[in-house]
C-alpha cells in the first residue's frame, strides 16, 4: 500500500472511532460543533496547507447559494464550483496536491452545489404554490394542490453556518458518501440515530472491508499494476497474456475502491448517520421517499436501516448481468446526483446521457483516462442493449441461462477493458497498452454493433414480409367471397 493509502485508513479508521462517542452526544447543538471540528481537524490533517483550496472553494460557493437570487443560483453554485475545479487542478499540475484533497474536493463540490440545487428546486415549488392560490382566489380551474413542506421553507432561510456545519462534518468529508443536507439535518433534529443498529451494522460492513482489503492486498502482491508500465510486460509477454491482464488490475481496482466506499460508510452507521425506518422507503443518496416524520413519535418500534448512505452495492455489482445493471450499482449516492442535478434538469433529452457522462468524467478529473473509460461506456451500452433485444430478451430455460453466463463475462471484459485506461490515466500510457493489444476491445465491440445491426434489419424485413403475407392470406378470401 502507497502512503497515501495508509493516511487514509487510518482517517477513516479514527472517524469511525469517533462515531461511537458522537452519537452518544445527547445536547444538538454541542453534537454539530464536534461533528465540524472533527471535519475540519481530518481535512487540515490530511491536506496540510491544501486544505486551503476546500476553505476558499466552500467561501465561493456559500456566497453564491446566499447571494444570488434562487432562480439562478444553482447554475451559479454549479459554476463556481466545477469551475473551481479547474483552477484546483491546474494548480495540482505545478505544485502536487495529496490524492486525499482531491477527494475531500471533489465531495464538497457535489454538497455545496447540491443544496443550491435544492433551494432553487423549492423556490420554484414554493412560487407555483402562491400561483396556484391566486388562481383559487380567481376560481380558475387548476391542478392538485402542491405540498410545501416545512424543509422547503428551511432551504430560503439557509444561514452561512449551516452551509458550513454541512459541507465540514466530518461523516463523509473525506471520501463520501454524498447524502442531501435534508439527511445531514434529520441527523441532528431526528431520533432515528439513538435506535438504530449502528454497532451491528458496523460490524458487519467492516468484515466486508477487511475481506476486500486482503483481496486486494493479494492481488496487487500477484498483479501489480506498475507491471504494466514496465518494458518487460510489452516486449516478453504474448498479446494473450496483455490482454487477459486487463482482468485481475480491474479486480485489484474493484477490491480497493470496495475497501475504501465500505470503510466510508461504517463511518456513517458507527454514528448512526443517514438511519431511517423501513417504512420511510430510503433511497441511496436521496434519503426518505416517503413521508417519515411522525415516525419519530414511536421510534423505538421501528425497524431500521442505513440505505441513504450506501455507496456501492457490492454484491449487485459483482452478480448482474449487464454492464447497465453494473453501472446502476456502482457509487449511488454520486449517481443519484448526477441523475437529479444534471439529467434530469439538462434542457435536451437527445444529449443529455453524454452531457450527464461528460459532467462525471469532468468531476472525476482531467487526465485522458477519465473520459476513455467513462465516455466510452454508453458505446458498450448501446452494443449489449442491441443484443439484448436480438438474442437475450425473449430466451428462456437453460439456453437464457447460457446467454446471461455470457452477457457476464462481456460485461467485465468491458469494465476491466475500460476500467485499465482509467487506471492507466495518460493518453501515452493508454495508447501504449491499447496498441499492444491491437485495439481488440473497441474494433470487437464496433463489428457487434454493425452486425448487430443487420441482424435487426434482417428481423425488421422478416416482420414485414410476415405481415405483407399475413395481410394477403386474410384478402383472398374475402375476394372469393365477392365472387361467390
Amino acid at each position: 500500500m502507497s502512503i497515501d493509502d495508509v493516511i487514509y485508513v487510518i482517517s477513516l479508521l479514527a472517524c469511525i472511532g469517533a462515531g461511537n462517542y458522537v452519537r452518544k452526544v445527547r445536547d444538538e447543538s454541542q453534537r454539530k460543533m464536534m461533528s465540524t471540528a472533527l471535519g475540519v481537524l481530518v481535512v487540515v490533517i490530511v491536506s496540510g496547507l491544501h486544505s486551503l483550496h476546500c476553505i476558499a472553494s466552500l467561501a465561493l460557493g456559500t456566497a453564491s447559494v446566499l447571494l444570488v437570487h434562487p432562480s439562478k443560483c444553482h447554475l451559479v453554485t454549479f459554476g463556481i464550483m466545477f469551475g473551481y475545479l479547474v483552477f484546483f487542478r491546474l494548480f495540482d499540475f505545478y505544485w502536487s496536491i495529496p490524492g486525499h484533497t482531491n477527494m475531500i474536493q471533489m465531495i464538497l463540490t457535489l454538497k455545496v452545489s447540491g443544496i443550491a440545487f435544492e433551494k432553487t428546486a423549492a423556490w420554484k415549488r414554493i412560487r407555483e404554490k402562491d400561483e396556484q392560490e391566486k388562481n383559487e382566489q380567481r376560481d380558475v380551474n387548476s391542478e392538485s394542490p402542491i405540498e410545501i413542506t416545512d424543509y422547503d421553507l428551511e432551504l430560503q432561510q439557509l444561514s452561512a453556518a449551516e452551509i458550513v456545519h454541512y459541507s465540514f462534518n466530518y461523516i463523509g468529508v473525506l471520501t463520501g458518501p454524498y447524502y442531501r443536507y435534508r439527511t445531514y439535518r434529520d441527523y441532528f433534529e431526528m431520533p432515528f440515530k439513538t435506535h438504530a443498529p449502528s454497532v451491528g451494522a458496523t460490524i458487519e460492513k467492516f468484515k466486508c472491508a477487511a475481506f476486500y482489503c486482503a483481496l486486494y492486498l493479494a492481488t496487487n502482491y500477484v498483479w501489480p499494476l506498475d507491471y504494466a508500465l514496465s518494458d518487460e510486460f510489452y516486449n516478453d509477454r504474448s498479446f494473450i497474456y496483455r490482454l487477459l491482464y486487463v482482468w485481475p488490475t480491474f479486480f485489484t481496482f474493484r477490491a480497493r475502491i470496495y475497501t475504501g466506499l465500505t470503510l466510508s460508510e461504517c463511518v456513517c452507521t458507527m454514528a448512526g448517520f443517514g438511519a431511517y425506518p423501513d417504512d420511510a422507503d430510503a433511497n441511496a443518496g436521496e434519503g426518505p421517499r416517503k413521508r417519515y416524520q411522525h415516525l419519530k413519535r414511536d421510534a423505538d418500534k421501528h425497524t431500521y436501516n442505513f440505505t441513504t448512505i450506501v455507496n456501492t452495492r457490492v454484491m449487485d455489482v459483482e452478480r448482474c448481468w449487464t454492464f447497465r445493471e453494473g453501472m446502476k450499482h456502482w457509487n449511488v449516492c454520486v449517481q443519484y446526483w448526477l441523475a437529479v442535478n444534471v439529467y434530469k434538469l439538462f434542457p435536451s433529452k437527445k444529449y443529455r446521457t453524454g452531457a450527464t457522462l461528460l459532467c462525471s468524467a469532468y468531476w472525476h478529473g482531467f487526465r485522458p483516462g477519465h473520459y476513455f473509460c467513462i465516455m466510452g461506456a454508453p458505446f458498450y451500452v448501446s452494443l449489449e442493449d442491441m443484443w439484448h433485444k436480438l438474442v437475450r430478451k425473449d430466451a428462456t430455460g437453460p439456453g437464457r441461462t447460457v446467454i446471461d453466463v455470457l452477457f457476464w463475462i462481456f460485461k467485465w471484459f468491458a469494465f476491466s477493458y475500460l476500467g485499465v485506461a482509467f487506471l492507466l490515466s495518460s493518453f501515452g500510457n493508454i495508447w501504449r497498452f491499447y496498441s499492444s493489444v491491437y485495439h481488440i476491445g473497441y474494433i470487437s465491440w464496433a463489428a457487434m454493433i454493425g452486425l448487430g445491426f443487420f441482424l435487426t434489419n434482417q428481423r425488421k424485413a422478416a416482420e414485414r414480409l410476415r405481415q405483407k403475407c399475413a395481410a394477403g392470406d386474410t384478402a383472398v378470401p374475402v375476394e372469393n367471397k365477392k365472387m361467390q
